[in-house]
């Protein structure tokens, strides 16, 4: 080998150093959850959700969300979902129990992927579309302020009337604090050319969604009624004056609220939940 050539194998080997690794391949068919990360998706074996049972104080919530991501796993029509309300009433962990609920009742047929908007959800649709699967897109937690208008478009445009749409074999799922997803602010209110376009043009996104369930504080009874569910489950006892106090120091009643109490009774007692 010539001393040229000895260099130039020196640089190849260089460059291929500090070329990044190939993305991993995605078994897009083997697991019940992935997380997409902009280019490639992260697999997850695991798909941790409370039994649907357990879920108490939004019946009509739960019916409704399960009933839609079975019709999705069977191949019928399903609605794109907007899940928006209270924090801590258990949004996120329905969608995620009404998936595995409906992966026990379809095997394999339907995964759950978690994304966000600004991690290349055109290059997610371009993947899923040839996977002869269902897929429930989730975006956690969702909203937009006001510099982020751009978005919000393309969330809208996804959902419905743009020439990039969602494929036939997915569907979105959004949580949200606010129905509305982005910022209103009360000086739309006061602009004086054309005062409601922007209201109804922020409001055009949560419209995309074919179901949108609000999902509200529970009321005490419901509260205890979680506890008293999760209490029977894992074999703790519990008071009752006890539990409305752990909610009163947190200054709210909500499952995850309950569901801390819960943790709180089993490590008084040595458990493992």
């Amino acid at each position: 080998m010539s001393a040229s050539d000895e260099v130039l194998g020196r640089i190849a080997a260089a460059l291929e150093r500090l070329a990044p690794p190939p993305a991993p391949t995605t078994d897009w068919c083997a697991d019940p959850a992935y997380v997409w990360l902009g280019q490639h998706a992260r697999a997850v074996p695991v798909l941790d959700a409370p039994p649907l049972p357990l879920m108490r104080g939004i019946d009509a919530q739960k019916a409704a969300v399960t009933g839609n991501v079975l019709r999705l796993a069977a191949g019928a029509a399903a609605h794109d979902m907007l899940l928006w309300g209270a924090r801590g009433m258990g949004k996120s962990a329905l969608l995620r129990s009404a998936t595995a609920h409906a992966q026990a009742v379809h095997p394999g047929r339907i995964a759950l992927v978690q994304a966000s908007p600004d991690a290349g959800l055109a290059a997610l649709f371009a993947v899923l579309r040839g996977i002869d699967r269902c897929f429930l897109v989730f975006l956690d937690d969702l909203g937009f302020d006001a510099a982020d208008s751009e978005g919000a478009r393309k969330l809208r445009s996804w959902l419905e009337g743009g020439v990039e749409a969602r494929p036939g074999n997915v569907r979105l799922a959004v949580t949200s604090n606010r129905r509305a997803i982005v910022e209103r602010h009360l000086s739309e209110q006061d602009d004086p050319i054309n005062p409601r376009d922007a209201v109804d043009d922020r409001l055009a996104l949560a419209d995309r969604f074919g179901l949108s369930l609000g999902f509200h504080n529970c009321p005490q009874d419901d509260y205890l009624a979680i506890i008293a569910g999760y209490a029977a489950h894992y074999a703790l006892d519990w008071e009752q004056g006890e539990a409305l106090e752990w909610s009163k120091r947190r200054g709210s009643r909500s499952g995850r609220v309950a569901w801390q109490f819960i943790t709180e009774l089993a490590g008084r007692a040595g458990r493992s939940l």
